[in-house]
């Protein structure tokens, strides 16, 4: 079932975003710093195949995207608004 996208909010990170989701996306933190970390989760997968992308977290209703001090933000908010939105991966524990 896809995510509505309710905010997007700075951190005290500046290659740190917060997107607020419409619902729980995960009950326990889930963290991936490398694609291969993030293998067994399609979502995190898809996330983290976005270039620039160097770390996300999973908890509730958020996910924070960390990115690299390289890449632009309008590029990867983009790409993972569209990736949310057709993410079709069950919602639990550890996927």
């Amino acid at each position: 079932m896809a995510f509505n996208v309710v905010a997007v909010q700075e951190t005290p990170n500046p290659n740190a975003k917060k997107i607020l989701l419409d619902r729980a996306i995960s009950d326990v933190p889930l963290s991936f710093r490398t694609e291969e970390a993030a293998s067994k989760n399609p979502l995190a997968q898809r996330l983290m195949s976005i270039p620039g992308v160097v770390g996300l977290l999973m908890l509730h209703d958020f996910v924070t995207i960390s990115k690299s001090s390289e890449a632009r933000w309008a590029d990867i908010s983009r790409k993972a608004r569209r990736i949310l939105a057709e993410d079709q991966t069950v919602r639990g524990n550890n996927t």
